[in-house]
């Protein structure tokens, strides 16, 4: 009996993988979908029931499993390095150039680069053990329990070689993207900003069951070490894709610089058509052996480069501008325009900032504009087209009265040419200001999303923040979209957020010009909440960095009674309202900081607490100014910067460093960090 078991297990893992491989990697299904479901879910209850045939390759164990506490580190054993960027051909052919004055007559690898999250995969007897992120290239995490939902990572290979390691490109086909953001959307929750950012925080999940759900997808791009001996890249991709990895598609072999050329353009016009994101070409010398003799670079080789491709662009039409309400007051006007794909994800909406914006731009309603996204982000409008207008369209005005309360509105020359509302009742402020209050940076109460606190608002539960201390369970968790369990989750994380302390507090009020460094100085300067009430301009403006329009905000803030009141019910709820003093090293004062990229073991957010507890400042852009950029996986813009402006750049292994340091003057600092 437990011979045909064994046998009809074996049988239906072979079925299971055959299948698998051709709707995964070939797109080419010969069952239905109900078909494959019904021999996984017999293999799963054969496997369930007779445990002594358990094998970690089988198809049932790539859906999940037991959620981790935490990544383990992984030091890679080949660095995981980035790639230098180029931006026009003419940059392209210096690189080339440079290539041929080393070694004449080279060939090169021209493939698509994928947007996604890079990993390394490591195969033992050919057996995968072991996925681990990129990190700093010399420290990632292991999250091979996710790479095992990945149906495309084979888990064993044809052939039994005894040590490989490859990496490959982790990403959310568009598809998927539009389902988990529609997914999203319909449960209240945020939404990915494009398919790389949802790969990446998919792949860092503790569930792998949550990753699983996701629909990652993977291209291996490159052999890192192991028992392989093949001097071509081109062929050795092949060899991969014969071992059963999904390898990069529309790649070109040629010593040609017009064909490199050539093949870019070519792979930027079918960018579109792709079903998934790609965000450049790699130029790479394909000869292993030329490779060892042109070298590497500190971060990056110098045998390959990536062609970075301009933000793309589409031409839609304007159809009408919305007015949205922030929550200082300020009326930001929004294109609403005919929908486009771009980048991955479909517009809209784009950004118009402000009046000053549109009539620099020249845009009116109506107009026909070229749209695109900044940084792949966020969709701005690049211009209009006047020659192209046949009357109809209609100049844009920003309104006399606010469209939320009905007040009057003015113009505030002194910030940013913004428009604002007069009303501090205003609904509109009064919900973003919760949302700010409740935001991650903030009070950090998760589960308080805009939807919620709207829900809230329309049921007369909450007027203001301080409210929020006194919901109770049962007023909520009959509301639509919060059942008991939901309900009982919020609570806990208002309570939780009590302990927040000071700086979030501060920042967590939504005072005009005070972001979280402003916040943080104050709270270090006056101590407790109560403190900033008699705070005079004179005072405020001794912080360092701090004007006199600044604190003038501050002391404006805390002389409204509403806004006094406000602050005293919070005290009275029980929140922490002094400065927690921490006896720590304040090597790090007079430094400022940059973070990119995803660090190893702890988010940026921990990084920064890190770098500002002990006296250091952290900035969102690389200048002159900064001291060290803190660099993680896939750092972007800021690292190219700060190699441009010859800014050191650390890595979270060198950071924790420099936190174990004891107090010591700064002569000794440096002296203990070069050891």
């Amino acid at each position: 009996m437990k011979e045909k078991i064994s046998e009809r297990i074996k049988e239906l893992r072979e079925k299971l993988l055959y299948h698998s491989k051709l709707y995964y990697v070939y797109d080419a299904p010969e069952i239905s979908d109900y078909e494959y479901d019904m021999m996984f879910a017999e293999l799963k209850k054969l496997e369930e029931e007779n445990p002594e045939f358990f094998d970690p390759v089988s198809p049932t164990q790539r859906v999940g499993g037991k959620a981790l506490d935490k990544f383990e580190k992984v030091n890679h054993t080949v660095q995981m390095n980035s790639l230098s960027d180029v931006f026009s051909f003419d940059e392209l052919r210096d690189f080339l150039m440079r290539m041929e004055e080393i070694t004449p007559s080279l060939v090169y690898s021209v493939e698509p680069k994928i947007d996604g999250l890079s990993v390394a995969l490591t195969y033992e007897n050919g057996v995968f053990v072991r996925g681990a992120t990129r990190g700093d290239g010399l420290v990632g995490e292991d999250v091979t329990q996710n790479i095992k939902t990945i149906f495309n990572v084979p888990m064993k290979l044809p052939e039994n070689i005894p040590y490989l390691c490859v990496r490959g490109e982790v990403y959310m086909p568009r598809e998927n993207f539009e389902r988990v953001n529609a997914k999203r959307e319909a449960q209240g929750q945020s939404l990915f900003a494009n398919p790389r950012n949802a790969a990446a925080g998919s792949l860092r999940q503790l569930d792998p069951s949550i990753v699983a759900s996701r629909g990652l997808d993977i291209f291996v791009f490159n052999y890192q070490e192991g028992d392989l001996n093949i001097d071509s890249h081109t062929e050795m991709l092949d060899k991969l894709n014969d071992l059963g990895f999904k390898t990069i598609m529309n790649r070109l072999k040629t010593s040609n610089h017009d064909e490199i050329i050539s093949h870019i353009e070519k792979i930027g016009e079918m960018r579109e058509d792709l079903p998934y994101d790609i965000d450049g070409v790699v130029i790479k010398v394909d000869s292993v052996a030329e490779r060892r003799k042109i070298g590497e670079g500190t971060s990056t080789p110098k045998w390959a480069v990536a062609y970075k491709f301009p933000p793309e662009q589409k031409k839609t039409k304007l159809i009408s501008v919305d007015i949205a309400v922030g929550r200082t007051g300020v009326l930001t006007p929004t294109a609403v325009l005919e929908p486009v794909r771009l980048a991955g994800t479909t517009v809209s909406r784009a950004t118009l900032h402000n009046l000053e914006f549109i009539r620099e731009k020249g845009i009116m309603i109506g107009d026909k504009v070229t749209v695109q996204k900044a940084g792949d982000i966020i969709p701005e409008i690049v211009c209009a087209y006047p020659a192209e207008r046949d009357g109809s369209e209609v100049e844009f005005n920003m309104p006399t009265h606010c469209p939320s309360c009905g007040e009057p509105v003015f113009y505030d020359s002194e910030e940013g040419a913004a428009t604002r509302c007069t009303n501090s009742l205003c609904p509109a402020q009064l919900a973003r200001g919760i949302e700010h209050f409740a935001s991650k940076d903030a009070m950090n109460i998760d589960g308080l999303g805009p939807q919620i606190v709207e829900l809230f608002l329309a049921n007369k539960l909450i007027s203001d923040s301080a409210d929020l201390y006194s919901l109770k369970e049962e007023q909520i968790s009959g509301l639509e979209r919060m059942g008991k369990k939901s309900a009982e989750n919020l609570i806990k994380a208002i309570e939780n957020s009590k302990n927040a302390g000071l700086e979030r507090l501060i920042y967590a009020l939504g005072i005009r010009n005070i972001g979280e460094v402003a916040a943080a100085a104050l709270a270090k300067k006056y101590g407790t909440l109560e403190n900033c009430f008699d705070a005079t301009v004179d005072d405020i403006c001794e912080i360092e960095d701090f004007g006199a329009i600044t604190a003038e905000c501050v002391v404006d803030y805390f002389s409204h009674p509403q806004n006094r009141d406000l602050c005293r019910r919070l005290i009275d709820a029980g929140l922490k309202t002094e400065a927690v003093k921490k006896q720590l090293a304040d090597n790090f004062s007079g430094m400022t900081f940059v973070l990119t990229g995803t660090l190893p073991t702890m988010t940026r957010d921990e990084a920064s607490e890190l770098i500002k507890e002990r006296g250091g400042k952290v900035s969102g852009s690389v200048s002159k100014k900064t001291t060290y950029v803190l660099a993680g996986e896939e750092a972007g813009s800021k690292l190219t910067k700060a190699k441009e402006l010859d800014i050191p750049i650390i890595s979270e292994e060198e950071f924790l460093r420099m936190i174990d340091i004891p107090a010591v003057n700064e002569e000794e600092f440096f002296e203990i960090l070069d050891k």
